[in-house]
Protein backbone atom coordinates (compact mmCIF):
# COMPACT_ATOMS: atom_id res chain seq x y z
CA UNK A 1 0.00 0.00 0.00
CA UNK A 2 3.01 2.19 -0.61
CA UNK A 3 1.67 4.94 -2.85
CA UNK A 4 4.45 7.51 -3.12
CA UNK A 5 5.09 9.17 -6.48
CA UNK A 6 8.75 8.20 -6.91
CA UNK A 7 9.19 6.50 -10.26
CA UNK A 8 10.63 3.03 -10.57
CA UNK A 9 13.01 4.35 -13.23
CA UNK A 10 14.86 6.15 -10.44
CA UNK A 11 15.33 3.03 -8.31
CA UNK A 12 18.91 2.29 -9.35
CA UNK A 13 19.97 5.90 -8.87
CA UNK A 14 18.22 6.02 -5.50
CA UNK A 15 20.10 2.93 -4.34
CA UNK A 16 23.46 4.55 -5.07
CA UNK A 17 22.35 7.77 -3.42
CA UNK A 18 21.21 5.81 -0.39
CA UNK A 19 24.61 4.18 -0.07
CA UNK A 20 26.40 7.50 -0.20
CA UNK A 21 24.09 9.18 2.27
CA UNK A 22 24.45 6.32 4.71
CA UNK A 23 28.18 5.79 4.45
CA UNK A 24 30.05 8.90 3.32
CA UNK A 25 30.35 10.13 6.88
CA UNK A 26 30.04 6.94 8.86
CA UNK A 27 33.22 5.11 9.76
CA UNK A 28 33.64 1.53 10.86
CA UNK A 29 32.75 2.53 14.42
CA UNK A 30 29.45 4.21 13.52
CA UNK A 31 27.37 1.66 15.41
CA UNK A 32 29.15 2.62 18.64
CA UNK A 33 28.82 6.38 18.16
CA UNK A 34 26.66 8.36 20.55
CA UNK A 35 23.33 9.02 18.89
CA UNK A 36 22.62 12.74 19.10
CA UNK A 37 19.08 13.95 19.86
CA UNK A 38 17.27 15.05 16.70
CA UNK A 39 13.92 15.37 18.42
CA UNK A 40 13.68 19.08 19.26
CA UNK A 41 11.43 18.22 22.17
CA UNK A 42 7.77 17.81 22.99
CA UNK A 43 5.59 14.72 23.02
CA UNK A 44 6.68 11.27 21.86
CA UNK A 45 3.82 8.86 21.23
CA UNK A 46 2.92 5.46 19.79
CA UNK A 47 0.17 5.09 17.20
CA UNK A 48 -2.76 3.00 18.44
CA UNK A 49 -4.84 3.19 15.28
CA UNK A 50 -7.86 4.84 13.70
CA UNK A 51 -10.48 5.00 16.46
CA UNK A 52 -13.38 7.25 15.36
CA UNK A 53 -14.10 7.32 11.64
CA UNK A 54 -16.48 7.09 8.73
CA UNK A 55 -15.87 6.53 5.03
CA UNK A 56 -14.72 8.74 2.18
CA UNK A 57 -14.11 8.28 -1.53
CA UNK A 58 -10.97 9.48 -3.30
CA UNK A 59 -11.32 10.32 -6.99
CA UNK A 60 -8.44 10.16 -9.44
CA UNK A 61 -9.38 10.64 -13.08
CA UNK A 62 -11.99 8.01 -13.84
CA UNK A 63 -11.12 5.83 -10.84
CA UNK A 64 -12.40 5.93 -7.28
CA UNK A 65 -11.29 4.31 -4.03
CA UNK A 66 -13.17 4.10 -0.74
CA UNK A 67 -11.07 4.87 2.34
CA UNK A 68 -11.67 5.23 6.08
CA UNK A 69 -11.47 8.84 7.30
CA UNK A 70 -11.32 10.05 10.87
CA UNK A 71 -9.43 10.38 14.14
CA UNK A 72 -6.35 8.42 15.13
CA UNK A 73 -5.35 7.88 18.73
CA UNK A 74 -1.81 7.85 20.14
CA UNK A 75 -0.44 6.91 23.56
CA UNK A 76 2.15 9.35 24.89
CA UNK A 77 5.30 8.02 26.52
CA UNK A 78 5.09 8.39 30.32
CA UNK A 79 1.42 9.33 30.22
CA UNK A 80 -1.19 10.99 28.05
CA UNK A 81 -3.35 10.51 24.97
CA UNK A 82 -3.39 12.37 21.65
CA UNK A 83 -6.02 12.53 18.92
CA UNK A 84 -4.78 13.26 15.41
CA UNK A 85 -5.88 13.51 11.80
CA UNK A 86 -3.80 12.41 8.82
CA UNK A 87 -2.15 15.01 6.57
CA UNK A 88 -0.43 12.47 4.33
CA UNK A 89 -3.15 10.45 2.58
CA UNK A 90 -0.79 8.67 0.15
CA UNK A 91 1.38 7.09 2.83
CA UNK A 92 0.32 4.04 4.86
CA UNK A 93 0.12 3.92 8.62
CA UNK A 94 2.41 1.44 10.35
CA UNK A 95 1.50 -0.64 13.36
CA UNK A 96 2.85 0.71 16.65
CA UNK A 97 4.85 3.41 14.84
CA UNK A 98 6.54 5.88 17.17
CA UNK A 99 5.85 9.57 16.48
CA UNK A 100 7.58 12.76 17.57
CA UNK A 101 6.23 16.28 17.84
CA UNK A 102 7.76 18.12 14.88
CA UNK A 103 7.87 21.73 13.59
CA UNK A 104 6.00 22.33 10.34
CA UNK A 105 9.39 23.02 8.70
CA UNK A 106 10.20 19.32 9.06
CA UNK A 107 7.02 18.14 7.29
CA UNK A 108 5.03 18.63 4.09
CA UNK A 109 3.30 21.59 5.76
CA UNK A 110 6.48 23.59 5.20
CA UNK A 111 5.67 24.16 1.53
CA UNK A 112 1.89 24.18 1.91
CA UNK A 113 0.46 27.69 1.78
CA UNK A 114 -2.80 26.30 3.19
CA UNK A 115 -1.21 24.89 6.35
CA UNK A 116 -2.77 27.64 8.47
CA UNK A 117 -6.23 26.76 7.12
CA UNK A 118 -5.74 23.20 8.33
CA UNK A 119 -5.11 24.50 11.83
CA UNK A 120 -8.26 26.65 11.59
CA UNK A 121 -10.28 23.56 10.70
CA UNK A 122 -8.86 21.73 13.71
CA UNK A 123 -9.77 24.60 16.02
CA UNK A 124 -13.32 24.92 14.71
CA UNK A 125 -14.40 21.30 14.35
CA UNK A 126 -14.54 17.96 16.16
CA UNK A 127 -13.16 17.14 18.71
CA UNK A 128 -12.29 20.73 19.73
CA UNK A 129 -15.97 21.52 19.13
CA UNK A 130 -17.76 18.69 20.91
CA UNK A 131 -21.26 20.17 20.71
CA UNK A 132 -22.24 18.20 17.62
CA UNK A 133 -25.68 19.82 17.38
CA UNK A 134 -24.08 23.26 17.21
CA UNK A 135 -21.50 22.05 14.68
CA UNK A 136 -24.22 20.48 12.53
CA UNK A 137 -26.22 23.72 12.55
CA UNK A 138 -23.22 25.74 11.39
CA UNK A 139 -22.53 23.23 8.62
CA UNK A 140 -26.15 23.06 7.50
CA UNK A 141 -26.25 19.36 8.31
CA UNK A 142 -29.31 17.60 9.70
CA UNK A 143 -27.27 15.93 12.46
CA UNK A 144 -23.77 14.67 13.17
CA UNK A 145 -22.40 11.72 15.11
CA UNK A 146 -18.84 11.47 16.37
CA UNK A 147 -18.06 9.23 13.38
CA UNK A 148 -19.53 11.55 10.73
CA UNK A 149 -18.00 14.63 12.39
CA UNK A 150 -14.56 12.98 12.34
CA UNK A 151 -15.00 11.87 8.73
CA UNK A 152 -16.12 15.30 7.54
CA UNK A 153 -13.24 17.00 9.35
CA UNK A 154 -10.67 14.60 7.89
CA UNK A 155 -12.02 15.11 4.36
CA UNK A 156 -11.75 18.89 4.69
CA UNK A 157 -8.17 18.55 5.96
CA UNK A 158 -7.15 16.27 3.08
CA UNK A 159 -8.39 18.79 0.54
CA UNK A 160 -5.85 21.26 1.92
CA UNK A 161 -3.03 18.97 3.10
CA UNK A 162 -2.85 16.72 0.03
CA UNK A 163 -4.83 18.53 -2.64
CA UNK A 164 -6.96 15.40 -2.79
CA UNK A 165 -10.23 15.11 -4.68
CA UNK A 166 -12.07 13.48 -1.84
CA UNK A 167 -15.65 13.45 -0.55
CA UNK A 168 -17.31 12.00 2.52
CA UNK A 169 -19.74 9.19 1.71
CA UNK A 170 -22.21 10.18 4.41
CA UNK A 171 -24.19 13.24 3.17
CA UNK A 172 -24.08 14.98 6.57
CA UNK A 173 -20.32 14.44 6.86
CA UNK A 174 -19.96 15.88 3.37
CA UNK A 175 -21.90 18.99 4.38
CA UNK A 176 -19.47 19.45 7.28
CA UNK A 177 -16.45 18.95 5.00
CA UNK A 178 -17.77 21.54 2.55
CA UNK A 179 -18.51 24.03 5.33
CA UNK A 180 -15.03 23.67 6.87
CA UNK A 181 -13.30 23.79 3.50
CA UNK A 182 -15.24 26.90 2.50
CA UNK A 183 -14.86 28.71 5.84
CA UNK A 184 -11.20 27.99 6.66
CA UNK A 185 -8.93 30.98 7.22
CA UNK A 186 -5.21 31.23 7.84
CA UNK A 187 -3.86 30.53 11.33
CA UNK A 188 -0.30 30.66 12.64
CA UNK A 189 1.75 27.58 13.48
CA UNK A 190 1.45 26.74 17.19
CA UNK A 191 4.54 26.83 19.36
CA UNK A 192 6.14 23.61 20.56
CA UNK A 193 5.01 22.18 23.87
CA UNK A 194 8.64 21.96 25.04
CA UNK A 195 12.05 22.54 23.45
CA UNK A 196 15.61 23.34 24.48
CA UNK A 197 17.60 25.86 22.43
CA UNK A 198 20.20 25.02 21.31
CA UNK A 199 20.20 21.25 21.45
CA UNK A 200 23.99 21.09 21.78
CA UNK A 201 26.58 23.36 23.42
CA UNK A 202 30.31 23.18 24.04
CA UNK A 203 32.98 24.87 26.14
CA UNK A 204 36.01 24.43 28.36
CA UNK A 205 36.29 22.39 31.52
CA UNK A 206 36.15 24.65 34.57
CA UNK A 207 33.47 26.87 33.01
CA UNK A 208 29.69 27.01 32.84
CA UNK A 209 28.88 25.60 29.38
CA UNK A 210 25.78 27.03 27.73
CA UNK A 211 23.33 28.60 28.05
CA UNK A 212 20.48 26.31 27.06
CA UNK A 213 17.11 28.11 26.98
CA UNK A 214 13.83 26.42 27.92
CA UNK A 215 10.85 27.08 25.63
CA UNK A 216 7.52 25.67 26.82
CA UNK A 217 3.82 26.33 27.31
CA UNK A 218 3.90 24.33 30.55
CA UNK A 219 3.81 26.14 33.88
CA UNK A 220 7.05 24.51 34.98
CA UNK A 221 9.47 21.78 33.91
CA UNK A 222 11.56 19.35 35.91
CA UNK A 223 15.29 19.47 35.19
CA UNK A 224 17.26 16.22 35.38
CA UNK A 225 21.09 16.46 35.52
CA UNK A 226 23.44 14.06 33.68
CA UNK A 227 23.09 10.46 34.80
CA UNK A 228 26.67 10.32 36.11
CA UNK A 229 26.47 13.73 37.76
CA UNK A 230 27.45 12.45 41.21
CA UNK A 231 30.62 10.81 39.94
CA UNK A 232 31.63 13.40 37.33
CA UNK A 233 30.75 16.48 39.34
CA UNK A 234 28.94 18.00 36.34
CA UNK A 235 25.90 19.97 37.54
CA UNK A 236 23.02 21.82 35.89
CA UNK A 237 22.94 25.37 37.22
CA UNK A 238 21.32 28.73 36.61
CA UNK A 239 23.05 31.99 35.72
CA UNK A 240 23.87 32.49 39.40
CA UNK A 241 25.72 29.18 39.51
CA UNK A 242 23.23 27.51 41.83
CA UNK A 243 21.91 24.03 40.94
CA UNK A 244 18.45 24.02 39.38
CA UNK A 245 15.82 21.31 39.62
CA UNK A 246 12.99 23.13 37.88
CA UNK A 247 12.63 25.80 35.23
CA UNK A 248 10.01 27.80 33.31
CA UNK A 249 9.60 29.26 29.85
CA UNK A 250 12.62 31.43 29.07
CA UNK A 251 14.82 29.97 31.82
CA UNK A 252 18.51 29.61 30.96
CA UNK A 253 20.46 26.69 32.34
CA UNK A 254 24.13 25.73 32.10
CA UNK A 255 26.37 22.69 32.47
CA UNK A 256 28.78 23.45 35.34
CA UNK A 257 31.88 21.39 34.50
CA UNK A 258 34.64 20.98 37.15
CA UNK A 259 38.06 22.33 36.17
CA UNK A 260 39.72 18.95 36.66
CA UNK A 261 37.08 17.05 34.64
CA UNK A 262 38.59 14.97 31.81
CA UNK A 263 37.50 15.84 28.28
CA UNK A 264 34.00 14.49 27.78
CA UNK A 265 30.32 15.10 27.21
CA UNK A 266 27.02 14.90 29.09
CA UNK A 267 23.29 15.41 28.60
CA UNK A 268 20.54 17.06 30.60
CA UNK A 269 16.81 16.49 30.17
CA UNK A 270 13.69 18.41 31.05
CA UNK A 271 10.17 17.08 31.45
CA UNK A 272 6.75 18.58 32.01
CA UNK A 273 3.05 17.77 31.94
CA UNK A 274 0.89 19.88 29.64
CA UNK A 275 -1.66 19.77 26.85
CA UNK A 276 0.06 19.80 23.45
CA UNK A 277 -1.17 22.72 21.27
CA UNK A 278 -3.69 21.87 18.55
CA UNK A 279 -2.06 21.92 15.12
CA UNK A 280 1.33 20.51 16.13
CA UNK A 281 2.61 18.03 13.54
CA UNK A 282 3.75 14.51 14.38
CA UNK A 283 6.14 12.50 12.22
CA UNK A 284 7.51 8.97 12.36
CA UNK A 285 11.01 7.88 11.45
CA UNK A 286 9.52 4.77 9.82
CA UNK A 287 7.63 6.75 7.14
CA UNK A 288 4.24 6.10 8.70
CA UNK A 289 1.86 8.82 7.49
CA UNK A 290 2.31 12.27 9.00
CA UNK A 291 -0.31 13.35 11.56
CA UNK A 292 -1.57 16.67 12.92
CA UNK A 293 -2.85 17.16 16.44
CA UNK A 294 -6.59 17.59 16.97
CA UNK A 295 -6.73 17.10 20.74
CA UNK A 296 -4.54 16.31 23.74
CA UNK A 297 -5.05 15.14 27.28
CA UNK A 298 -2.60 16.28 29.95
CA UNK A 299 0.51 14.65 28.53
CA UNK A 300 4.17 14.18 29.36
CA UNK A 301 6.57 16.18 27.17
CA UNK A 302 10.36 16.18 27.28
CA UNK A 303 13.52 17.52 25.67
CA UNK A 304 17.25 16.84 25.84
CA UNK A 305 20.39 18.91 25.32
CA UNK A 306 24.03 17.81 25.22
CA UNK A 307 27.31 19.45 26.18
CA UNK A 308 30.87 18.69 25.07
CA UNK A 309 33.92 20.06 26.82
CA UNK A 310 37.70 19.86 26.66
CA UNK A 311 40.75 21.58 28.10
CA UNK A 312 42.09 22.72 24.72
CA UNK A 313 41.87 22.17 20.96
CA UNK A 314 38.65 22.02 18.96
CA UNK A 315 35.50 21.63 21.08
CA UNK A 316 32.57 20.86 18.77
CA UNK A 317 28.82 20.99 19.41
CA UNK A 318 26.60 19.23 16.86
CA UNK A 319 22.85 19.12 16.26
CA UNK A 320 20.61 18.09 13.35
CA UNK A 321 17.20 19.12 12.04
CA UNK A 322 15.16 18.25 8.95
CA UNK A 323 14.86 21.14 6.51
CA UNK A 324 12.05 20.46 4.06
CA UNK A 325 12.45 23.85 2.39
CA UNK A 326 15.91 22.79 1.20
CA UNK A 327 15.11 19.08 0.85
CA UNK A 328 17.64 17.78 3.32
CA UNK A 329 18.96 17.68 6.87
CA UNK A 330 20.71 20.65 8.48
CA UNK A 331 23.77 19.77 10.53
CA UNK A 332 24.71 22.71 12.77
CA UNK A 333 28.28 22.62 14.04
CA UNK A 334 29.70 25.03 16.62
CA UNK A 335 33.24 25.19 17.97
CA UNK A 336 34.07 26.84 21.31
CA UNK A 337 37.68 25.61 21.24
CA UNK A 338 40.95 27.34 20.37
CA UNK A 339 41.64 25.31 17.21
CA UNK A 340 39.60 24.72 14.02
CA UNK A 341 37.22 21.74 13.90
CA UNK A 342 37.29 19.85 10.60
CA UNK A 343 34.88 17.10 9.54
CA UNK A 344 33.64 15.36 6.39
CA UNK A 345 30.11 15.59 4.94
CA UNK A 346 29.12 13.82 1.72
CA UNK A 347 32.74 13.63 0.65
CA UNK A 348 33.39 17.34 1.28
CA UNK A 349 35.58 18.78 4.02
CA UNK A 350 34.14 21.46 6.29
CA UNK A 351 36.15 23.52 8.77
CA UNK A 352 34.61 25.43 11.67
CA UNK A 353 37.02 28.05 12.97
CA UNK A 354 37.53 28.52 16.69
CA UNK A 355 34.59 30.40 18.18
CA UNK A 356 32.47 30.04 15.03
CA UNK A 357 29.32 28.12 14.04
CA UNK A 358 28.11 26.86 10.66
CA UNK A 359 25.07 25.01 9.31
CA UNK A 360 25.58 22.51 6.49
CA UNK A 361 22.56 21.17 4.59
CA UNK A 362 22.83 17.56 3.46
CA UNK A 363 20.64 17.17 0.34
CA UNK A 364 18.53 14.01 0.27
CA UNK A 365 15.85 12.59 -1.97
CA UNK A 366 12.30 12.20 -0.71
CA UNK A 367 11.91 9.15 1.55
CA UNK A 368 15.72 8.92 1.81
CA UNK A 369 16.95 7.14 4.96
CA UNK A 370 20.09 8.72 6.39
CA UNK A 371 22.62 7.64 8.97
CA UNK A 372 25.49 10.08 9.56
CA UNK A 373 28.31 9.86 12.06
CA UNK A 374 30.58 12.89 12.53
CA UNK A 375 33.81 12.44 14.40
CA UNK A 376 35.85 14.96 16.38
CA UNK A 377 38.87 15.12 18.69
CA UNK A 378 39.27 13.03 21.86
CA UNK A 379 37.01 10.28 20.58
CA UNK A 380 34.05 12.63 20.03
CA UNK A 381 31.35 11.12 17.79
CA UNK A 382 27.75 12.07 17.01
CA UNK A 383 25.34 9.97 15.01
CA UNK A 384 22.22 11.29 13.26
CA UNK A 385 19.69 9.00 11.63
CA UNK A 386 16.18 9.16 10.26
CA UNK A 387 14.12 9.41 7.07
CA UNK A 388 13.38 12.53 5.02
CA UNK A 389 9.61 12.63 4.48
CA UNK A 390 8.64 16.11 3.29
CA UNK A 391 6.04 15.66 0.58
CA UNK A 392 2.57 14.40 -0.07
CA UNK A 393 2.45 13.20 -3.65
CA UNK A 394 -0.57 12.48 -5.82
CA UNK A 395 -0.26 8.74 -6.26
CA UNK A 396 -2.77 7.08 -8.53
CA UNK A 397 -5.53 4.95 -7.05
CA UNK A 398 -4.03 1.97 -8.84
CA UNK A 399 -1.30 2.09 -6.19
CA UNK A 400 -3.93 1.46 -3.48
CA UNK A 401 -2.60 4.30 -1.34
CA UNK A 402 -4.98 4.95 1.54
CA UNK A 403 -5.07 5.28 5.29
CA UNK A 404 -6.18 2.15 7.10
CA UNK A 405 -8.38 1.59 10.13
CA UNK A 406 -5.88 -0.92 11.49
CA UNK A 407 -2.29 0.24 10.91
CA UNK A 408 -0.49 -1.89 8.37
CA UNK A 409 2.85 -3.60 9.00
CA UNK A 410 5.84 -1.36 8.49
CA UNK A 411 6.86 -1.21 4.87
CA UNK A 412 10.30 0.17 5.64
CA UNK A 413 13.01 -0.24 8.20
CA UNK A 414 12.29 -3.86 9.07
CA UNK A 415 14.82 -6.34 10.35
CA UNK A 416 14.52 -8.82 7.54
CA UNK A 417 16.34 -8.62 4.24
CA UNK A 418 14.99 -7.41 0.96
CA UNK A 419 17.05 -4.38 0.04
CA UNK A 420 14.75 -1.67 1.42
CA UNK A 421 16.62 1.65 1.47
CA UNK A 422 15.74 2.15 5.13
CA UNK A 423 17.91 -0.82 5.98
CA UNK A 424 21.01 0.71 4.38
CA UNK A 425 21.27 3.26 7.16
CA UNK A 426 21.88 1.42 10.39
CA UNK A 427 21.85 -2.35 10.06
CA UNK A 428 24.78 -4.76 10.08
CA UNK A 429 25.44 -3.63 6.51
CA UNK A 430 26.84 -0.31 7.77
CA UNK A 431 30.55 -1.29 7.64
CA UNK A 432 30.14 -2.54 4.06
CA UNK A 433 28.33 0.65 3.10
CA UNK A 434 31.07 2.76 4.64
CA UNK A 435 33.66 0.82 2.69
CA UNK A 436 32.08 1.34 -0.71
CA UNK A 437 30.61 4.83 -0.19
CA UNK A 438 33.71 6.75 -1.22
CA UNK A 439 33.64 5.16 -4.64
CA UNK A 440 30.07 6.34 -5.10
CA UNK A 441 30.43 9.95 -3.92
CA UNK A 442 30.50 11.46 -7.41
CA UNK A 443 27.68 9.21 -8.67
CA UNK A 444 25.68 9.90 -5.51
CA UNK A 445 26.04 13.64 -5.97
CA UNK A 446 24.72 13.32 -9.51
CA UNK A 447 21.87 11.15 -8.29
CA UNK A 448 20.83 13.74 -5.73
CA UNK A 449 21.02 16.48 -8.36
CA UNK A 450 18.78 14.53 -10.73
CA UNK A 451 16.32 13.67 -8.00
CA UNK A 452 16.18 17.24 -6.76
CA UNK A 453 15.15 18.28 -10.28
CA UNK A 454 11.85 16.44 -9.90
CA UNK A 455 8.94 18.78 -9.98
CA UNK A 456 7.46 19.40 -6.52
CA UNK A 457 3.87 18.27 -6.15
CA UNK A 458 1.42 21.11 -6.60
CA UNK A 459 -0.18 22.44 -3.47
CA UNK A 460 -3.89 22.90 -3.62
CA UNK A 461 -4.94 26.44 -2.99
CA UNK A 462 -8.68 25.97 -3.45
CA UNK A 463 -9.27 29.58 -2.51
CA UNK A 464 -12.87 30.54 -2.14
Amino acid sequence: MRGRGIGARLAAVAAVSGLVAAGAIAGAGAAQAEEAPQHRGGAVATLNGLQTYGQAVVRDGGSTEQVPAGLFEMSVENGGTLQTYCIDIHNPTQKDAKYQETPWSGTSLNANRNAGKIRWILQHSYPQVNDLAELAEKAGARSLTEETAAAGTQVAIWRYSDGAKVDAIDPQAEKLADYLHRSARGSAEPKASLTLEPQAVSGRAGERVGPVTVRTDADAVTVTPPTDSAASGVKVVGKDGKPVKSAADGSRVYFDVPKDAPDGSAALSVQASTTVPVGRAFTSETRSQTQILAGSSESTVSATATANWAEKGAIPALSAEKNCAKGGVDITAGNKGDEPFTFQLMGFKHTIEAGASQTVTIPLQEDQPYDFTIKGPNGFEKRFKGVLDCRTEGASIDNKAQPVSEPSPASAGGTSGGGDLAETGSSSNTPLIAGVAVAFVVIGGLAIFLLRKKKDPAQASTEE
